[in-house]
């Protein structure tokens, strides 16, 4: 596994949603004219490389998070196994270690759609670095280096990605609030 199978299949569950919930991002499909779940897709709206996409769903498949939807051509996240991975098992593989000072995204429960869900004790939030972004906190690696890009494009993603570090960064009780966030999400519960 590499981090990166972790963002594209959060990507396709946020495609999946979107176009379940009939908002389906027209935007991203004109400008490219790709079919946002193909490897090229998944290149422009992520900043992953083709090949890098490829492999990493190849990965996907066979470590079980996700399997080959003969319907559709194109890979599906199996929901219920992601979520445990990502529950038991991800702050484990790419643990997070917050850094110094700096300016970026903010992620954890600094993200926008998940602010106000708990009151933090400290002083800085959590940011992932971008030269763009306008909060000032403390820097934590995101799962892979475009992610700070990419989410701008897919706040769905990015509520996701902000979950996925409130488990990797949190004590017990945020990644238990971050866990059943992320249930209610993935496995619609």
């Amino acid at each position: 596994m590499k981090s990166q199978d972790i963002v594209i299949l959060l990507k396709l569950v946020s495609l999946r949603e979107q176009e379940e919930n009939g908002c389906f991002v027209q935007s991203e499909r004109a400008s490219n004219r790709e079919d946002p779940y193909s490897a090229r897709g998944l290149e422009s709206s992520l900043g992953i490389s083709k090949t890098e996409v490829n492999a990493s769903i190849r990965r996907s498949i066979s470590s079980g998070l996700a399997i080959k939807d003969s319907e559709m051509g194109h890979a599906k996240p199996s929901s219920r196994n992601l979520y445990n991975f990502i529950i038991n098992g991800l702050k484990f593989v790419f643990p997070a270690k917050p850094g110094a000072i700096t300016r970026g995204v903010p992620t954890a429960f600094a993200a926008p759609m998940l602010k106000n869900l708990l009151i933090s004790a400290g002083e800085y939030i959590y940011v992932w670095p971008y030269a763009e972004g306008k909060d000032k906190g403390q820097s934590v690696a995101p799962l892979f280096k475009s992610v700070p890009k990419a989410v701008q494009k897919d706040e769905r993603l990015y509520e996701y990605l902000a979950l996925v570090d409130a488990i990797r960064l949190g004590n017990q009780r945020e990644a238990g609030l971050a866990g059943e966030r992320l249930s209610e999400r993935l496995l619609k519960k």
